[in-house]
């Protein structure tokens, strides 16, 4: 019923489509570009209840208040400490190790500000435990979910990196101005 609710919200209330063709392993990262609203969280969840995907994401700490913080944590939030220095790269990629099933989104800018100086941590979690990145895009000037790319993280990151950015370059999030892959 939720699954057939959210596709009816998505796509046929919404008008959004998806153009997604990566096979979905057991175990992967969801690299999700761009992220320039609230709103991307919304869709997000819409997208994953209507097509059964079931993903933890990463999410500031202070998102994780009364009553909220419960409700992330059950929809698979993982709350994050900035201004902490953990391990939680190392943390996270022991868990898909250890795990039968990882299914982890995160958005790489880290912020919804403009932000061209990408944060690596997903890059070094799926290289780590050996496990595929899956691209994902949002446009919203299209409204389109797109996952056509998939990243075997080998160690040359800056290269990496590069045809990362490249992908999401054309991507209009929902607002536009806020998002640039900086220097390719």
């Amino acid at each position: 019923m939720w699954k057939s609710f959210c596709q009816w919200l998505l796509y046929r209330q919404m008008g959004w489509t998806a153009e997604v063709s990566e096979p979905h392993p057991d175990k992967y990262i969801i690299c999700l570009a761009p992220h320039t609203s609230n709103w991307d969280f919304l869709i997000g969840q819409l997208y994953s209840g209507a097509n059964g995907i079931k993903s933890n994401f990463l999410m500031k700490k202070e998102w994780f208040f009364w009553p909220l913080g419960p409700i992330f944590r059950r929809m698979g939030g993982i709350p994050v400490w900035r201004s902490k220095h953990t391990s939680m790269t190392d943390n996270l990629a022991e868990t898909a190790r250890r795990s039968r099933t990882f299914h982890l989104c995160i958005t790489p800018e880290g912020t919804r500000s403009l932000n061209p100086e990408w944060k690596k941590g997903f890059y070094y979690i799926a290289q780590k435990a050996e496990i595929p990145i899956l691209l994902y895009g949002v446009d919203y000037s299209k409204k389109r979910i797109t996952c056509t790319r998939t990243i075997i993280p080998d160690g040359d990151i800056d290269r990496q990196m590069r045809e990362i950015k490249l992908y999401f370059k054309d991507f209009k999030g929902k607002n536009p101005e806020l998002f640039t892959v900086g220097e390719i």
